[in-house]
């Protein structure tokens, strides 16, 4: 038996969760499968991005999200009991008008992964767990996919979101340029310590064992620890082990580890996938790109990913032109590319600091297709519009449908996506006709109203 819908996604972390809500708050018919037989329980990916925690307000999520995420706590760098370094990986800054969310948060991927299928559900979706995707052949018209439950699928079009090792990427032959780090691997895992303050970052250095890193994960009783390990070491990742390792490198008497509840072995991977589509096939997420850990760009960029792929999704299942979705490789991979290049510098540097540049505040997508005179993502802000009424940009543009700021009605184009037109007492960036895309960023500002409608029928 062969079930029918629009939109198979692969992989239910962050990038496939995004992308579940997008497509359900849409209305559009899709399902999430997951070969896992249940949620994950690490933290993992544990700093939200500035831009991230824009589109998790978009997204209708950002007040669970605040509720238990904080930000980064100083670090203290020492060796034993000698103190050699305190500071911020992050500098501090207030919430402004155009930016709400200025600084990284601390939120460990599974809480994340928590809320947004607590929101999938509120739209009517779900995860289904136990279902790999075992394989697949695509047609001119859809994919057929099998799940290893024994079910058929057919669907119209294929997302896969199944990490950097990516069964649907590797079956597809797409290459996956770049280079994986065999000689520097870390324990990773999420532990609890008595004996030791949650007001820190810990790390220790000790010349002969190595380094040592302890997070206390927001909203948590845990700690993540990481620890790099020497070329050739074999790790013991159980309770055991972490309590050796601890012991070792931090020569704490008063401090221990005393439970464990999730671990891995992490290995440093620099990745980038040649192409993000194969006909009705795309890469989102780590199946698209993998990073080091530094800078926190990995779980970000890929929900991202799903941001930008969600709403030309809907809209080419609509009716809009096919070649929307060609778009979204065009955007994303140089996205990728660059923000590869910046946690790969940080890596290499082995610096704590961080900047705005790690914010992604800054990505826009100036001098692609859609982006006429545009590109850049709208900030938030007072808006005054023409009949006196005071409103924010952001609660403008919350939801799935484009954002016209203009004296005029937005114009009837056959087949056209949702347009709310808002009348702003000044001509916004100075242009007659201002349209904001679905994902925040100016798709097109123009004084020509045939230029407007030209770019609609593009959408």
């Amino acid at each position: 038996m062969t079930d029918d819908t629009n939109v198979l996604i692969a992989g239910a972390g962050p990038t496939g969760l995004t992308l579940a809500v997008e497509l359900a708050r849409r209305g559009i018919e899709h399902r999430l499968v997951e070969r896992a037989p249940e949620p994950s329980a690490g933290s993992k990916g544990k700093g939200l991005q500035p831009r991230t925690l824009e589109i998790l307000d978009d997204l209708g999520v950002i007040g669970r999200v605040l509720a238990t995420a904080a930000p980064y706590p100083p670090l203290r760098v020492r060796v034993g009991r000698v103190p050699l370094y305190r500071g911020r990986m992050h500098r501090r800054a207030a919430a402004s008008e155009a930016v709400p969310y200025p600084t990284v948060l601390m939120h460990p991927q599974w809480r994340t992964e928590e809320v947004l299928r607590e929101r999938l559900a509120e739209l009517g979706g779900k995860v289904e767990h136990g279902a790999e995707l075992t394989g697949f052949e695509q047609d001119a018209d859809g994919v057929t996919a099998r799940l290893g439950t024994g079910a058929t699928v057919r669907a119209r079009y294929l997302v896969a979101a199944d990490g950097g090792r990516s069964p649907v990427r590797k079956a597809l032959g797409i290459g996956f340029a770049g280079e994986t780090r065999e000689e520097e691997r870390m324990m990773l895992g999420d532990v609890r310590v008595d004996g030791l303050d949650r007001d820190h970052i810990h790390v220790w250095l000790r010349p002969g064992q190595g380094m040592l890193a302890l997070y206390p994960m927001a909203g948590t009783g845990t700690f993540q620890l990481l620890a790099p390990l020497r070329p050739g070491v074999e790790p013991d990742l159980t309770l055991a082990g972490f309590q050796r390792v601890f012991a070792e490198r931090s020569m704490q008497r008063r401090a221990r580890v005393t439970e464990l509840s999730w671990s891995s072995l992490y290995r440093v991977n620099i990745r980038l996938a040649d192409r993000y589509r194969a006909g009705r096939v795309f890469l989102a997420g780590d199946a698209a790109h993998v990073h080091s850990p530094a800078g926190g760009q990995g779980l970000n960029t890929g929900v991202q990913d799903a941001y930008n792929l969600g709403w030309k999704l809907a809209r080419a299942l609509s009716g809009a032109p096919a070649a929307l979705l060609d778009t979204y490789e065009e955007e994303r991979r140089p996205i990728a590319a660059r923000v590869l290049g910046l946690s790969t510098g940080l890596h290499d540097r082995k610096t704590f600091r961080r900047d705005e540049e790690t914010y992604q505040l800054r990505l826009g997508y100036r001098g692609g297709t859609l982006a006429r005179a545009g590109g850049d993502r709208v900030p938030d802000g007072p808006v005054r519009l023409a009949d006196g009424r005071r409103a924010r940009m952001f609660d403008l543009l919350r939801g799935p449908h484009f954002t016209l700021l203009s004296p005029d009605p937005a114009p009837a184009v056959p087949g056209g996506p949702q347009v709310r037109a808002y009348a702003p007492a000044e001509p916004y960036g100075g242009r007659r006709h201002t349209l904001i895309r679905p994902d925040g960023y100016v798709g097109i500002a123009t004084d020509s109203a045939g230029e407007l409608a030209g770019y609609l029928a593009l959408v």
